[in-house]
This record gives C-alpha cells, structure tokens and sequence, in this order.
C-alpha cells in the first residue's frame, strides 16, 4: 500500500451570486516512501490548492467543499478533527511553502520558530532544543547557525529563508514531504543547492516527497513519477523518460515545446501553447483544454474525456493524443475507462484537416500559429 492515496480529490469554492469554482476536480495520485512524485502544470491549474487540502491548511469559509480522499498511512486526513490534524502535521507530513518570506513570521527569530517545531512534536526545552535547532540550519547549509538563529527573516537573503523552512520540515524526519515551488524565487545557483539538499533528504531518510512545479527542469532532475495537472485535473501520468521522450497528451506536448532548448538551431521559434489557463471550457461539457488545443476533434466537446490506461502503464485524459511512431491506437490502449461517446464516431488518432470551433471560443488554433 501506497503511503499517501489521493483518491477523487475535489475542492470547490462557491459565493453567492457567482460561479463556483472548482480549483480541484477529482485528482488521483499515490506516492510510495522514498518516492519522489511531481505535480506539473501552470499557475491556475490546481497545484497548491492540493496540497493545501492535503495539509488541512484551506482558509474555512462557508463555500469551501473538500471531497474524496487523502489516506496517509490508512489515516484518511480528510477526516481528521483540527487536533488530530495538527499533531499529525509537522511530525509526519511536512509542507515547504512557496513564498518562505510571507511563510516566516517577520517578528520572531529564526531560532524560535525552529524551535516551536521541536517543542510541539519532539518535546525539546531550552539548550537541548537550541543545539537541535542550530543542527538543523547547519544540516541545511547556513553558515554560522548559532548566529542566525537570533536573526529575524528580514536578515537573511532568500536563499537562506528557504533553507530555514526547509530546516522546519525537517526537523521532524517526516514520512511525507511536499515542497510547493521551493524554488520559484530563487537564483540558478541556489535552485541548484536546494534540489541537490532535497535529493539528500529523501536519499538519506526515505521521505516521500512531492514536488509541485512548473519548472519542467526541476521534473526531470528530481521526480520519478510526474502528474500533469489542467484545470483541476490530471491530464496525463507517466514516468519520467517515457513522458519526456513521447508525450500523448496535447497540453504536455505543449508544455515541453514551449521550453527553450541548447541544440535548437539559430533563430529557430518556440511552439507556445495558444491562449492563457483562463480559456477552458467545463469539465462537464468536453475537454478543459479543447478551446488552446491544436488536436481538437468533434469528440472533444459535448462529454468530458475518459482516462486512458496504455501499453507502457501511463495515462492519459485525451480522445485524440499525440500519436507514437509505428504504433496503432488499438495496440496502445490497453484498458479504457467506460464511455457514454458514441464509439468509433472519431478515430483515436484522427488528424482533421480543419479543427472544429468550441462554442464560445471560435475556431481551433493551428499548430503553426503563435498567439
């Protein structure tokens, strides 16, 4: 059994007067211990909003929903009380955050917030808990850990503050630690030193870990497993060569050709994805991303897609995915979920010569277009 099984996870977000808005809707994932498992996709696409339901740390307001599941070690945390929750948090699932300079407290020293840690979970006081917190900062690699201790956020530059959660997360040995973007505000450099220090982490003590990105470089350096998320939903699974060799999804095609590549040749323009994450169309009524999608067939709209078990064991949410050279659509598809789309009406791999328009969006953008 998986450590951590999310099962049909929904968050929604309703007002009075307006749509609701569904951030999460119905993902799937696991994550084994010592894994390293990514959820990629753009900003918008339901990333943190996940692992903040995980976490139990969603702002409560009446038109907040969480449904399905999150079953860490047949705990389903879900249905945790706020105690349950909290003592179950920091000690064996940890969460570094995306932004360490809003997540910090700006006026309290870095010393007493690692130490908060130790005290609530490990029971440490005094000298035992300073020299613990001291370890811990040096373990991360800031220099003179006795010293920043006494330091407020302010004092330290990026890099460090994110060290310094990451030295909070840790302070515990979590089972499970997620890393929301841990470095979106980071220099190349010092990307560098905190992945290699997260590779550490799970090396050394076995922590599952996952990695919510949109740096596709992060991805392929450091996950096993990658989810791709659009609008609320995993479009595609698969592990990490597989996914970065031959993507069937349109829009993880569309993520990878928008990435600048060393060996393309002078002059040569990147592929972008056409329009912006607000350009979806409803779960319900087709495909989410029928209305960016260079692929789009009349099948896309009207029924959302099923999920698609293939050959190689990934899957895919697509009704006509990027093909694989020399390879049928029949001896792809190795399991599909059922469907209430008239079958055979579009062929699996259909090429039209001229994608159909979704109502609302105008016609489907072409593969050489640019936006």
């Amino acid at each position: 059994m998986a450590l951590l099984e999310v099962d049909d996870l929904s968050v929604t977000f309703a007002r009075r007067g307006q749509r609701t808005v569904h951030a999460v809707d119905g993902v799937s994932f696991s994550v084994d211990a010592g894994e390293v498992v990514g959820l990629v996709g753009e900003s918008g696409c339901g990333k943190s909003v996940t692992s903040l339901a995980i976490m139990g740390l969603l702002p409560k307001q009446p038109g907040l929903r969480v449904g399905g599941k999150a079953v860490f070690d047949g705990t389903d945390l879900l249905q945790l009380d706020d105690r349950s929750r909290r003592d179950i948090r920091g000690r064996d699932v940890a969460m570094i955050f995306q932004d360490p300079l809003s997540s910090l407290n700006p006026v309290i020293p870095i010393g007493l917030q690692v130490t908060e840690v130790l005290a609530r979970h490990r029971g440490m006081r005094g000298e035992a808990a300073t020299r613990e917190a001291a370890d811990l900062l040096d373990r991360v690699g800031i220099p003179d850990p006795r010293r920043r201790l006494k330091e407020y956020p302010h004092q330290l530059s990026g890099g460090m503050r994110q060290r310094a959660l990451i030295a909070m997360a840790v302070a515990c040995q979590p089972r499970l630690l997620i890393a929301d973007e841990p470095t979106t505000a980071l220099d190349v450099t010092i990307q560098a030193q905190i992945l290699e220090l997260l590779k550490d982490l799970v090396r050394d003590s076995g922590t599952a870990l996952v990695m919510i990105t949109h740096d596709l470089g992060v991805v392929a350096g450091m996950c096993e497993t990658i989810n791709v998320l659009y609008a609320g939903r995993v479009v595609e699974t698969a592990t990490r060569r597989p996914l970065f060799r031959q993507p069937r999804h349109p829009y993880t095609e569309g993520l990878l050709g928008s990435v600048p590549r060393l060996d393309a040749g002078r002059g040569e323009r990147l592929n972008p994805i056409p329009g912006s994450v607000r350009d979806v169309l409803p779960w319900p009524d087709g495909c989410a991303f029928a209305p960016r999608c260079t692929r789009r067939v009349d099948a896309c709209v009207g029924e959302p897609p099923e999920l698609v078990l293939t050959h190689d064991a990934r899957s895919y949410r697509c009704v006509n995915p990027v093909p694989v050279p020399g390879l049928t659509p029949e001896a792809d598809t190795r399991a599909t979920a059922p469907t209430t789309a008239e079958p055979g009406a579009v062929p699996a791999q259909a090429e039209p010569a001229d994608p159909p328009a979704v109502p609302g969006f105008g016609p489907a953008p072409r593969e050489e277009e640019t936006p």
